[in-house]
């Protein structure tokens, strides 16, 4: 905020959302709240702030914010993306949505699911809840996480592809802290890289480790 003050022209849009994704990671609700402000003057159309705005309070468990949020998106008719991944195997490409059973593999794509998460389990992976919208129990803030389409596709990718193969996945969304982390997990037990390309940048995970160095 010192380096905006100083700036010797406006904050723009790209400045401005940098900062709201800052407030995210470091749970900073009044500058979340500041930098929001900011973005719907310059970009209303965008609903990506109005999320970005209700994981912060999420994350802090205000929840009656939370709804505030998604009311004022939905009067401002601003609609949110559904979040969809996308993996070429074979010359085809397969899309995926958060729990997506339409596969003619489903069956055998959620019993990988399960099998890496009792693997990565073993390995110390613990569901990050925290910045989960929905107002529920935490077993079922689990479940809910463990079929983001990222995770779909990625577990189907484990079965279609050679051992040791990259799996490669694109998403039209940012990638949530939760499959971020299950994913520098899966790339530990199973010992391959996994790349995903999401709205921000690359991700390569290998080993446990991501290229992006958890800021993503």
């Amino acid at each position: 905020m010192d380096l905006l003050s100083r700036m010797p022209f406006e904050a723009n849009a790209s400045v401005w959302g940098a900062v709201l994704g800052a407030a995210r990671t470091h749970k900073n609700v009044d500058l979340g709240q500041r930098a929001a402000r900011e973005l719907l003057v310059l970009e209303p159309e965008k609903s990506g702030t109005h999320s970005l705005l209700a994981n912060i309070y999420a994350s802090v468990g205000l929840w009656e914010e939370v709804a505030d949020t998604r009311r004022l998106m939905k009067d401002s008719k601003v609609k949110k993306e559904p979040g969809m991944s996308w993996i070429e195997v074979k010359d085809r490409v397969y899309t995926f949505i958060v729990g997506d059973r339409s596969h003619s593999m489903s069956e055998e794509i959620f019993k990988k699911l399960g099998e890496l998460m009792d693997l990565i389990r073993e390995e110390g992976y613990v569901p990050v809840l925290e910045n989960d919208l929905h107002n529920v129990t935490t077993s079922e803030k689990e479940v809910l996480l463990l079929y983001h389409s990222e995770k779909l596709a990625v577990a189907f990718g484990l079965i279609a592809t050679p051992p040791r193969a990259p799996i490669r996945v694109k998403k039209n969304l940012r990638v949530c802290i939760d499959c971020h982390t299950f994913l520098k997990f899966v790339s530990k037990v199973v010992t391959r890289e996994i790349i995903v390309r999401d709205i921000n940048r690359f991700h390569h995970f290998r080993d446990g480790n991501c290229s992006c160095g958890d800021y993503w």
